[in-house]
């Protein structure tokens, strides 16, 4: 019994204990609920008061932000308005300055019109003093006509010829007479001594040619050497260029190395650094050693070996021409021309060539021979210096010769082989003659086919210039040029003076080796028929 009342009691303490949990539990979900509920209120309150103050900011910026535009658009406005007040000003202005000058163009064109008006008045009053001079010289020239008139009818009573008859017949009489007279007196005189001359010169010329029979050279210095592969130019630039520039700086040659296959082209206005910078190239691309210290080993050899050759040359030149003692400084200049060609002819075998030609001219007209063959040997002197002095060559052989006291014949042939200035002396007259003997004969001097066509071109073209040339040919390989003219509007003292305006025209105009002849050929044909 008490056992079962004690269960009883222990269950009903139980079920108490689970009632007041259950109810516990309870009231802990429903105060969580309330206190989420017034955190979730709470929350909701200030997320609205947040928003409402976001939306009051966001108004107060656009307000802000709208008074900005506002403010900017009317500062935008008052500054168009401001630009357009200006430009309005502007306008203004240049349609008063437009006013202005217009009225001053009125201004200007109504004095005009004042002074027009007034010219007027002075030229009508001009004119009509001029209409009152010119009736009195009307009325001067009737009595002057009058009397020649009777002068005339008394000279045509006393002579019985009308004036236009005497006046022609006394033209006529005065034209031929003069004509036939000065060009038969030009003619003759020109004929006869164009003979004479023509005879001896062309004995004289014959016999010195036919006295000296030189040889006929035309070389031309050759810039260029040539390679056995394309590798060797790559050896001869070395690394990093030191062996050209080496090259170029001990022979004061420009070396360019080009596309041209297996050569290389020599550059320099000095023909004997050339010759040196050329000599040593072989000798280092035969032996392929090619370092600074080896090219100028070889330089220097080859430099001593020119300077031989260029003294052996000099003095082989005065041997052949045997003009006696010559200064050593005159010899080694003489040797410099054999490195230097004009036109393709080496010019110490033409100044060779030259000395000889005058010393047979100078023995067949009885002058000093020797003298001769030493101004025509020195004649072209200036050229082994002419790259290195400012001159001519004329000038500078001039000066040479002057230097080392040579003869006074020696220096005219010098100054006056090419014309400068007037010959003094025959052997001057001579060398000159040699010198064009030298360079004008066939295959003396090379001329390229350009350059030969264009002067034939050049010397038709001056000839054809001339009034009262029909046409015009080059013959003789551009020694001659043939000129015909038209024989109605030249007569034959023309023919003369259109040959020597010719002949200025080429000398002026062209550059030329040797002379050019110029023929004028006037002919007039008179056909009938017999039937």
């Amino acid at each position: 019994m008490h056992t079962f009342i004690y269960a009883i009691t222990t269950g009903v303490w139980i079920a108490l204990i689970i009632l007041v949990l259950i109810i516990g539990a309870c009231g802990g979900v429903l105060i969580g609920y309330t206190t989420r509920l017034k955190k979730s209120e709470k929350t909701i309150k200030s997320a609205k008061l947040e928003a409402e103050k976001i939306v009051n900011q966001a108004n107060e910026e656009a307000n802000l932000r709208k008074k900005e535009l506002l403010n900017d658009a009317k500062e935008e406005i008052a500054l168009l308005k401001q630009q357009a007040d200006q430009d309005v000003k502007d306008r203004k202005s240049v349609v008063v300055e437009l006013e202005n000058k217009l009225n001053q163009r009125e201004d200007m064109l109504d004095r005009r019109s004042s002074n027009l008006d007034h010219r007027e008045d002075i030229l009508s009053t001009r004119e009509s003093k001029l209409d009152e001079k010119k009736n009195e010289l009307e009325q001067q020239n009737i009595k002057v006509e009058a009397i020649l008139k009777k002068q005339e009818q008394k000279l045509i009573e006393i002579s019985n010829l009308t004036k236009e008859e005497a006046k022609k017949i006394i033209m006529d009489n005065v034209k031929e007479s003069m004509k036939i007279e000065m060009a038969s007196y030009i003619n003759d005189e020109e004929a006869k001594a164009r003979d004479i001359a023509a005879a001896k010169a062309r004995d004289i010329l014959a016999l010195a040619i036919q006295k000296y029979a030189g040889d006929t050279i035309s070389e031309t210095t050759v810039s260029t050497v040539s390679l056995p592969a394309e590798e060797m130019k790559g050896r001869i630039i070395g690394r990093e260029g030191r062996n050209i520039r080496t090259i170029e700086s001990l022979t004061g040659v420009d070396l360019i190395i080009d596309d041209t296959p297996e050569a290389i082209v020599l550059s320099g206005f000095d023909p004997v650094r050339r010759e040196i910078a050329k000599r040593s190239l072989e000798i280092l691309v035969s032996d392929g050693r090619i370092h600074p210290a080896r090219i100028e080993a070889v330089v220097e050899r080859c430099r001593q070996e020119v300077e031989m050759s260029i003294r052996e040359m000099g003095e082989d030149a005065v041997f052949k021409t045997g003009i006696g003692k010559v200064h050593p400084d005159l010899i080694k200049l003489l040797g410099r021309l054999y490195f230097r060609t004009s036109y393709g002819q080496n010019v110490l075998d033409h100044s060779i060539e030259t000395a000889m030609l005058a010393g047979k001219l100078a023995a067949e007209i009885g002058e000093n021979e020797i003298l001769a063959r030493r101004a025509g040997l020195f004649h072209d002197i200036g050229k082994a210096v002419d790259h290195e002095i400012e001159g001519s060559h004329v000038e500078i052989g001039v000066e040479i010769a002057n230097k080392y006291h040579e003869p006074k014949e020696v220096v005219d042939a010098i100054a006056s082989h090419h014309e400068d200035v007037p010959p003094k002396s025959v052997i001057a007259v001579l060398v000159a003659a040699a010198d064009a003997l030298s360079s004008a004969r066939p295959g003396a001097r090379s001329d390229s086919l350009e350059n030969y066509t264009k002067r034939l071109e050049n010397l038709e073209a001056i000839s054809n210039s001339i009034k009262g040339v029909q046409s015009s040919y080059a013959v003789q390989a551009g020694r001659e040029v043939r000129v015909i003219v038209n024989p109605e509007e030249v007569d034959d003292i023309s023919t003369f003076s259109i040959a020597r305006q010719i002949k200025e025209e080429i000398e002026n105009k062209l550059s030329y080796p040797g002379t050019i002849k110029v023929t004028v050929v006037r002919e007039t044909r008179a056909v009938e028929v017999a039937k």
